[in-house]
């Protein structure tokens, strides 16, 4: 198959440089002038491989090959287009890019597809300009609710409905997709698990579920030199039993199961005051809703047993609780039987961070291919994959692509 190397390299390099920072970084946040630039030359460059382009309401991009016998039948690949402050050139746009190589090879090659191949290049996944996400996927399937955003703003203060209608968009008006008969996303891993084990490709069978705290500790601040060890409502110190007890537990459960505490904030944070209340949060996830729920309520009593034996009060607001969501297992089945077909180097595994394609699966059938990270690293400037690693992903992407759309 001839997805070259130095194809591959260019158009990685090609499609960084909108947003492009002096380190190396990205920034290409939702209707920014950077976004907007990268559709619309996206556009083009679909344009001029012979697809038909068109943006739907919301700035959506599209890139079709009209399939020969069964048209209204679309195969579609593709992700989303905006990036993380300072992000990597990888986290996203490999998704489109991929798919814009796999599909102008198979053109090239075999002609017209009997099943349309529909590229997209969708708007938004990240929320990192607006408290939103998978404004993009959400707006394919009508599911995104225009009072969500219709009084947020980024932080200079711009609402979200200046900048969508100053790029020249607007609150979607279309009916959800019904006829998508696939949706293929290619991903970097985000992880590290591909390059530990010198896999060139993941084939993801599932999205973890993900339930995420806001926690609030209230004890009792003081002078730290006056209150006796055992007089004190320590809130840091309360939150040190949660944390040390809550880990050991994770680490005894095991993968898939992860547990984080992110953000620590106590106050009144100073050298010479026993801390008297303390904010953290806490993000679990597990590719098993049972067990995600009960190992998080058995956390959140802990955490309340706790605060108790301390003479501390608790305030636990679970604010996220999104299911696991599972891969198609037909396309699961596709993916592997064409990379040992092919000789590809590849294994099986769960995502444990979210992607468009957790929107597409409940409606359409969906899968999803990783390539490595190197170090595990991204949504940072040194987010990077080996090309050749690259290129063995868009290999599969394109021989998957062939046998949905050109088979009978």
């Amino acid at each position: 198959m001839n997805i070259l190397y130095d194809d591959v390299a260019n158009i990685v390099k090609w499609i960084s440089s909108f947003g492009g920072l002096t380190n190396g970084g990205t920034t290409r946040l939702l209707y920014s002038a950077e976004w907007l630039q990268a559709q619309n030359a996206l556009k083009e460059k679909m344009t001029h491989a012979g697809m038909s382009t068109y943006f739907d309401d919301v700035g959506n991009l599209y890139g079709r090959i009209e399939g020969s016998k069964y048209k209204d039948e679309i195969i579609m690949s593709g992700s989303h287009i905006d990036t993380v402050v300072n992000g990597g050139k990888l986290d996203g746009q490999l998704g489109v890019i991929g798919a814009f190589l796999a599909m102008t090879y198979l053109k090239e090659k075999y002609g017209q597809p009997l099943r349309t191949l529909e590229l997209i290049s969708m708007a938004e996944e990240e929320g990192s300009r607006f408290p939103y996400v998978f404004w993009g996927s959400k707006n394919v399937f009508a599911i995104a609710n225009p009072t969500d955003v219709e009084n947020i703003q980024d932080a200079e203060g711009i609402k979200f409905v200046d900048a969508m209608r100053e790029c020249g968009f607007k609150f979607n008006t279309q009916a959800a997709r019904q006829d998508i008969k696939a949706f293929l996303e290619i991903h970097i891993e985000q992880g590290g698990v591909l390059e530990k084990e010198q896999k060139s490709i993941g084939v993801v069978t599932s999205i973890v579920g993900q339930r995420r705290y806001n926690i609030r500790l209230i004890g009792e601040a003081n002078h730290a030199g006056t209150t006796p060890m055992g007089y004190r409502k320590d809130a840091v110190y309360a939150f040190s039993r949660i944390c040390y007890e809550s880990i050991n537990k994770a680490c005894a459960v095991g993968d898939p199961l992860v547990l984080t505490f992110g953000r620590v904030e106590p106050k009144p944070n100073v050298v010479n005051v026993v801390p008297g209340e303390l904010l953290f949060t806490m993000d679990c996830r597990h590719t098993d809703k049972k067990a995600l729920v009960a190992f998080t309520e058995e956390i959140e009593a802990d955490m309340t047993r706790i605060a108790t034996e301390l003479g501390l009060t608790i305030e636990i607001n679970r604010w996220m609780d999104e299911d696991p969501i599972p891969m198609n297992d037909q396309l699961i089945h596709l993916l592997e039987d064409v990379c040992k077909k092919e000789h590809l180097n590849y294994r099986v595994m769960h995502s444990g961070a979210g992607h468009d394609s957790q929107i597409f699966s409940p409606r359409v059938p969906t899968a999803m291919l990783f390539v490595p990270s190197i170090k595990g690293i991204s949504h940072n400037p040194a987010e990077d994959t080996k090309t050749e690693d690259l290129v063995e992903g868009i290999k599969a992407l394109t021989y998957a692509l062939y046998q949905l759309a050109y088979q009978e």
